[in-house]
């Protein structure tokens, strides 16, 4: 009769301990990746479809009304003072501007300043911090109760006159 080989127990052997090992980081590794899309939900994505149509429909009226006064506008930022110098050119004279500089891909790096008239055709304002790189730089302002824009992508760096509307003003690399 043949003599019997003792067998140790499973948790001896190194095999399921690799095994249990592998499941066990696959479950951590997940439930972290889950708490992260958790945390961290995309901004990007629009839920509200017909809302967002209706934005676009605005957006479109005021650009349209901002071709109609025939309005140019070129800006400056200057990098050592944060002062934002805006010349404006068209049919329209309002006492106050809105300029806003907006990231595509980062909201917290949204600016927006407030630009005073300091005399006919020209606007001032503050920029807290320096802003450099890619931005929609939008310009909004008021005629007659209508609210304009002039809105194109533009890459942001100090020192360069950026440009809005249909042609740029006429020597104005810097104000």
């Amino acid at each position: 009769m043949p003599a019997a080989t003792a067998v140790s127990p499973w948790y001896k052997h190194l095999w399921p301990w690799i095994i249990i090992g592998i499941l066990t980081t696959s479950v951590c590794l997940s439930l972290t990746m889950v708490s992260i899309a958790v945390r961290n939900p995309d901004n990007l994505v629009n839920d509200n479809y017909y809302e967002a149509g209706k934005g676009i429909n605005r957006s479109l009226d005021r650009e349209l009304l901002a071709q109609t006064l025939n309005l140019k506008a070129s800006i400056y930022l200057d990098e050592l003072t944060g002062e934002v110098q805006v010349r404006l050119s068209g049919n329209s004279s309002p006492q106050t501007l809105e300029l806003n500089l907006i990231s595509p891909t980062q909201p917290d790096r949204d600016r927006k300043v407030q630009l005073a008239r300091s005399e006919p055709g020209r606007y001032v304002g503050q920029l807290d911090d320096k802003v450099e790189g890619r931005r929609f730089v939008e310009l909004l302002g008021s005629q007659d109760g209508h609210v304009w824009r002039l809105f194109e992508e533009e890459k942001v760096e100090h020192g360069v006159a950026l440009q809005l509307g249909d042609e740029a003003i006429q020597g104005a690399e810097r104000l």
